[in-house]
């Protein structure tokens, strides 16, 4: 048990500040500390000894050095029952501190406000805090170290009955120290490096050399992608989604709810239109000119799948479109906005989950990661790539017609968000079939036409859309064969004139992308 003695205090967040250190001044504990801590502390009637008056030194340069003094780190650090550091201590009128409360400046509340200057940035990152946390959780063999409010209670209930704190929760509140710098410190480099990287006149194709990624606990998950597996959310995400309604989101919820943002954002300057998604592949996707009639395309294409799917709409879903979908079971709906009406039907399911879209996730981090499992990170940059009319070139004798045109630009859209090998099959503003996933384009190919045919939709008069090039011919005739009348492909094959005239052969409008789109 390392007993209480003396205690330095400084907390930005000063939510229970004043019961705990209560309990400290009934325990006997001196406390020094600085600043607004100190005055909010005497305000409650207690004593408090200010940091500049132990040190002998004043607080300086608009509060930027005020606890940088070796009677502070020395006190924290030096090993008790050393001899030489006791000597020390003694020589320079060092007093041990035996506990250290610290929370640090709201840097990253500070970079979160849209205003936020890199001046006011700079000014909110703290010194001072952090090299006392370090230095309390170096020493916790005899220095108690709180850094979150949480931990009040846990470290007053030992002092309020033994006078000091055992070494297992020592420990733990050390190594919860350095997990916050570690996060804090995190979150002060990543903005840095953007902040400093947009001023820069250089470009550079290199990757980072560091990969920062900071993320705190948002929830507990019952389970993982399946009942044996442990899960958790972190991050961000109740930043860019908002539930309105519903049971708690499943890891695999969270999966097909961002695939499906991550697609419907691409439509958001679109008419009225709606996505339906299954195991973070599209099933269906309609545009109209209302959500019913995007809805309406939409669930043609694929009338099963969508039971316990997901639904995304880039307009405020409105009562017609919710009725429509009321009829069968999905498991969540993702929109700008719901009507009154619109939540007035879906609120009836009382296990509906309904979320709001608070931020476009394009706008999130550019870069992708994933863990290998093999203790390693690939890292890519997200694939935002837009493609317009103006980026299609036209390979064959034959040009596309407007319809055709249109089918193209819309389909491409979908298709990218398609696991490959994928194949799409769309007239303008609605799929017909869709095939995902399979090791042969073919494959995925005569899916897609099975899946129409299941539909009893037509693909005569279809385009049809590849994530990648068509490697030979045999994936284009059949797709011909299918119906289907034009085609949009990255191109790239060492057989692309063979391709192409196969294309000619059968009076296929066929454009080039001269991007590929696959999503393993």
């Amino acid at each position: 048990m390392a007993k209480i003695v003396r205690a330095l205090i400084s907390v930005s967040d000063k939510e229970g500040l004043v019961p705990f250190a209560q309990t400290l001044a009934v325990a006997g504990v001196e406390i020094l500390s600085t600043g607004g801590t100190a005055r909010a502390m005497r305000e409650a009637g207690m004593e408090v000894m200010d940091v500049s008056d132990y040190t002998g030194f004043p607080e300086m340069m608009d509060g930027r050095v005020k606890t940088l003094h070796p009677k502070v780190h020395g006190g924290l650090l030096h090993l008790r029952g050393n001899a030489e550091h006791e000597a020390a201590c003694e020589e320079h009128g060092i007093k041990p501190i035996d506990l250290v409360v610290v929370n640090l400046y709201p840097f990253e509340e500070t970079v979160a406000k849209p205003d936020v200057t890199l001046a006011d940035a700079i000014e909110n990152i703290d010194i001072g805090g952090p090299s006392m946390l370090r230095s309390a959780a170096k020493n916790h063999e005899s220095v108690t170290v709180i850094t979150d409010p949480a931990d009040y209670e846990a470290v007053a209930e030992q002092i309020a009955t033994e006078g000091g704190t055992t070494l297992e929760l020592r420990r733990v509140l050390a190594a919860k120290v350095y997990a916050r710098t570690s996060e804090y410190d995190g979150a002060i480099a990543e903005h840095l490096m953007s902040a400093f990287g947009d001023d820069s006149e250089e470009t550079s194709d290199e990757m980072p050399e560091e990969l920062l990624v900071q993320a705190s606990l948002s929830q507990t998950l019952r389970y993982g992608e399946n009942p044996h597996q442990r899960a958790g959310l972190y991050g961000k995400f109740d930043e860019y989604f908002e539930q309105l309604h519903g049971k708690a989101l499943s890891y695999n919820n969270i999966l097909d709810a961002t695939a499906a943002a991550n697609l419907i954002c691409e439509f958001l300057e679109d008419p009225p239109t709606l996505a339906i998604l299954k195991h973070t592949n599209p099933c269906g996707m309609g545009q109209g000119g209302s959500l019913k009639e995007a809805w309406d395309k939409a669930f043609a294409t694929d009338n099963q799948a969508p039971f316990g799917g997901i639904i995304a709409v880039n307009q405020p879903l409105d009562g017609e479109c919710a009725t429509a979908i009321s009829e069968i079971f999905s498991e969540v709906i993702i929109a700008p906005e719901f009507t009154d009406e619109a939540l007035a039907i879906l609120q009836k399911k009382k296990n509906l989950r309904l979320l709001k879209v608070l931020q476009n996730p394009f706008t999130a981090v550019a870069w992708d990661v994933r863990n290998t499992g093999a203790e390693s990170f690939l890292v890519q940059e997200r694939d935002i790539k837009v493609t317009g009319a103006d980026d299609l070139k036209v390979v064959t004798k034959r040009e596309p017609t407007e319809g055709e045109l249109k089918a193209m630009l819309f389909g491409w859209r979908v298709v990218k968000h398609v696991k490959s090998n994928a194949i799409v099959y769309c007239a303008p503003g609605a799929t017909l079939g869709i095939g995902a996933g399979q090791m042969s384009r073919v494959d995925s190919s005569k899916i897609a036409v099975w899946k129409a045919g299941e539909a009893n939709l037509s693909l005569e008069g279809s385009v049809v859309c590849s994530d990648a090039f068509f490697p030979f011919p045999d994936g284009l005739i059949a797709a011909a064969e299918a119906g289907a009348k034009a085609a949009i492909q990255p191109g790239g094959s060492v057989r692309d004139e063979e391709v192409i005239a196969a294309a000619d052969e059968r009076d296929m409008a066929m454009v080039f992308t001269g991007a590929r789109h696959f999503r393993h």
